[in-house]
């Protein structure tokens, strides 16, 4: 995508984000050729950038927050400084990427898991805040996916405590681990 393109859709995306969604229009980069593209400081909060190729990219300090960037090439860019709270990383590729303090993606669980600036955690569609994910009834935890949310729940929780340091857990999952 040649500098001009990106310009003017950054231009629509920053009316759409000023004029809370009525004017402009959101930037749809998916699928972009964005490789090594200057976007530092950009505002990208709830862009698409599903399957973008971002690879090299210069994303520091950019806000992204809520962006799409699911399956995204982000091997190798700088996001040290990004907004990624709520951002959807399902799928993309941080290899060799710089990101931000305490953020982590972790592979290989029942669910797709982030943490973002040691604040948000997302857990296959839940985002929540780390103080959130800690209070959560069992009703609450239930009704997000049901008894494999239940199960889940507390390696979710471990794995919370893993990353950002061990934090309260609420008493129906001690007293339910007792038993």
């Amino acid at each position: 995508m040649n500098s001009a393109d990106l310009s003017k859709i950054l231009e629509e995306h920053k009316v759409w984000i000023t004029s809370m969604r009525e004017s402009g229009s959101r930037a749809d980069l998916c699928g972009a050729d964005l490789r090594g593209a200057d976007l530092r400081g950009a505002d990208l909060r709830g862009a698409d950038l599903r399957d973008a190729d971002l690879c090299g990219a210069d994303l520091c300090g950019a806000n992204l927050l809520d962006a799409n960037l699911r399956g995204a090439d982000l091997c190798g860019a700088d996001l040290c400084g990004a907004d990624l709270r709520g951002a959807d990383l399902r799928g993309a590729d941080l290899r060799d990427a710089d990101l931000p303090d305490l953020t982590f993606v972790i592979l290989g669980e029942k669910y797709f898991i982030s943490i973002t600036n040691g604040e948000y955690v997302r857990a296959g569609c839940q985002n929540h805040t780390v103080e959130e994910w800690r209070k959560y009834s069992k009703h609450e935890i239930a009704e997000m996916d049901g008894r494999k949310a239940l199960k889940f729940y507390p390696r979710l929780l471990s794995i919370i405590d893993f990353y950002l340091g061990a934090g309260e857990w609420p008493d129906w999952v001690k007293n339910d681990g007792e038993e």
